[in-house]
């Protein structure tokens, strides 16, 4: 199996189920209403619109979509398990912890 392949199942499994990693929002996200954090959550769960302009490694790691008139970004980066360093090899969950940050695109 090729790394992106590996990278690309961890990424989609841990996007879809926030498990194995850590998620973050960022305020522009936090001060929403609940229902509008349930259904940024649910849209960065359900995210597949994967395209080369978005996707050019083929690692499913990022995704942009709009809610409610408003434009939001999704990021997986891969840190060592102590979270100070990138990770050696994200392909290998051994070394890598997965964190996704959800933010307004006005925050990047």
């Amino acid at each position: 199996m090729k790394q992106a392949d590996a990278i690309r199942r961890l990424n989609d499994q841990f996007r879809q189920t926030f498990v194995g990693g850590t998620v973050l929002t960022t305020v522009g996200v936090r001060e929403l209403s609940d229902a509008d954090q349930v259904a940024i959550i649910r849209a960065v769960q359900r995210f597949d619109d994967f395209h080369p302009e978005n996707d050019p490694f083929e690692e499913h790691d990022f995704g942009a979509f709009d809610h409610d008139g408003t434009r939001y970004f999704w990021k997986i980066d891969y840190y060592d398990l102590d979270l100070r360093h990138r990770s050696k090899d994200p392909a290998d969950p051994a070394f890598t912890m997965h964190v996704l940050t959800i933010m307004r695109a006005d925050e990047y």
